[in-house]
């Protein structure tokens, strides 16, 4: 993703290590944060990726290959680099069968970032994605929570714990902020 010119992220369990400088546990995939508006470049720049995409707009097939289509929030893309011979055109949605590389898609307008419509939370990108001590344009520790806190898997449990130490009371504070409509399991942490 070197090369890639629009913004992009280091997000989900890869960004959380990013942060603290070292492995906490095992990782399915990578996952990389995107924007909506910049699929067509993304379709270009991963020329000779096998693509997956799961458009929840689709009715019916949520795991079609893609081409590069302009794809409707929430959607993802699983990548792989791999010969094209002998590869499946269609995703087991129960198993990830090899695809190491998770696009997840953002919604952005001009410098903000919509992290949530319902309800609405957004901040300047420059305040979401930072560069990380691995020298990678990473999300920030406390966007990056705000993300996992909405499924509460065991994963996401262990990186808020992983994180927790080490975020300040200005993130502590933005995070709480963002999550307390919710009445959510981590505030009386945050505090």
């Amino acid at each position: 993703m070197s090369t890639y010119e629009p913004t992009w992220a280091l997000c989900g369990g890869w960004a959380v290590d990013a942060w603290l400088g070292r492995q906490t546990r095992d990782h399915p995939d990578v996952d990389i944060a995107v924007f909506q508006d910049d699929q067509r470049a993304l379709f270009d720049h991963l020329a000779g990726w096998q693509l997956i995409a799961h458009d929840l707009q689709t009715a019916g097939d949520t795991t079609e290959a893609w081409d590069g289509r302009g794809l409707e929030l929430p959607a993802h893309i699983h990548g792989r680099l791999v010969a094209d011979e002998g590869l499946p055109d269609r995703l087991d949605s129960a198993s990830e069968q090899g695809f190491g590389l998770d696009l997840l898609l953002n919604e952005s307008s001009g410098d903000d970032w919509y992290l949530s419509r319902q309800p609405p939370i957004s901040l300047p990108l420059g305040n979401g994605v930072q560069q990380s001590p691995w020298g990678l344009p990473t999300v920030v520790p406390e966007v990056l929570l705000f993300f996992k806190s909405r499924e509460l898997r065991r994963r996401d449990k262990l990186d808020f714990l992983a994180l927790l130490p080490h975020l300040s009371e200005e993130q502590r504070g933005w995070l709480a902020g963002a999550i307390s409509l919710a009445g959510h399991p981590w505030l009386p942490q945050l505090s």
